[in-house]
């Protein structure tokens, strides 16, 4: 039985109508990242718990530092999924300092965000590449985890035109290694690494042609069928008030948030998802 199978969190509440038969469902990813003391948690869980109801086409879910996992999994809404940020390469063993998959879901987390850029980039540490986190995303997969894949270019790239060189090559390594039914339980993040925390964000024209663009190399390299059920976020500063705007756009599928995703405006951005 999972940790989570035996915490009683507060019922959620839905709007509205769920998406349509052959559509994707949206989906609205939180990212702490290495933020929060006990008290902050808290604070936001309750003001989660008092947001009112999510609209039936989208899917929430926070990915939370794992010291707050449990807190989470004990008080938040049942209709907000947990998120883990990073899981290991590993199984179970001698891995100080790791976390692996299957601890994961044994706690009842069921999401688990890899390749986030600032763990490509590495802080004071080696950065992880393309192929490990393929590698990372299999084994969560395998262990019955649910993927976000975050992929996106730096600033220089942008301004040089290779930003689908970019995303192409740090997908290839998961096009190779996941077969068609893993990609059920993935979701593509894209994450302009010049517009995380910066306050710049491409705007929706921008942000659509880039993801139709991941959309069609998913198509080419995995599969079309693939393709037009893969949910590719936006990773570059979503906030309510740029939301509706990125939400609308036909290959945007939902956000990975990061500062607004500690605060009310989450449900803002949730909220901001078109109607079915």
């Amino acid at each position: 039985m999972a940790f989570a199978d035996s915490c009683s969190r507060p019922a959620g509440a839905s709007k509205g109508s769920d998406a349509a038969e052959g559509t994707r469902k949206y989906l609205l990813g939180g990212n702490w990242k290495a933020n929060g003391t006990v008290a902050s948690c808290e604070k936001i869980i309750a003001e989660f718990n008092g947001a009112g109801p999510i609209p039936a086409n989208a899917e929430a879910v926070v990915g939370v530092p794992f010291i707050h996992i449990p807190i989470c999994l004990q008080s938040l809404r049942s209709d907000v999924e947990i998120a883990a940020q990073n899981c290991s390469l590993t199984g179970t063993g001698a891995y100080t300092g790791e976390t692996c998959a299957s601890q994961l879901k044994d706690m009842g987390v069921t999401w688990v965000i890899l390749g986030h850029s600032e763990r490509r980039e590495g802080f004071g540490m080696a950065g992880e590449d393309s192929e490990l986190v393929a590698k990372k995303t299999k084994m969560a997969l395998s262990e019955g985890l649910k993927v976000m894949i975050c992929i996106g270019e730096k600033k220089e790239e942008r301004e040089a035109g290779t930003t689908m060189d970019v995303c192409a090559e740090q997908l290839k390594p998961c096009a190779e290694i996941l077969s068609k039914e893993d990609w059920a339980n993935v979701s593509i993040a894209y994450e302009p690494v010049w517009a995380i925390g910066t306050g710049l964000t491409a705007t929706p024209e921008m942000a659509q042609e880039t993801h139709a663009n991941i959309r069609q190399w998913v198509a080419d390299n995995v599969g079309a069928d693939v393709a037009a059920a893969v949910r590719i976020q936006y990773g570059g500063s979503m906030k309510g008030a740029n939301a509706e705007g990125l939400l609308a756009q036909p290959d945007i599928d939902g956000g990975l948030i990061g500062g607004a995703s500690l605060k009310l405006d989450f449900f803002t951005c949730i909220n901001a998802v078109p109607s079915p």
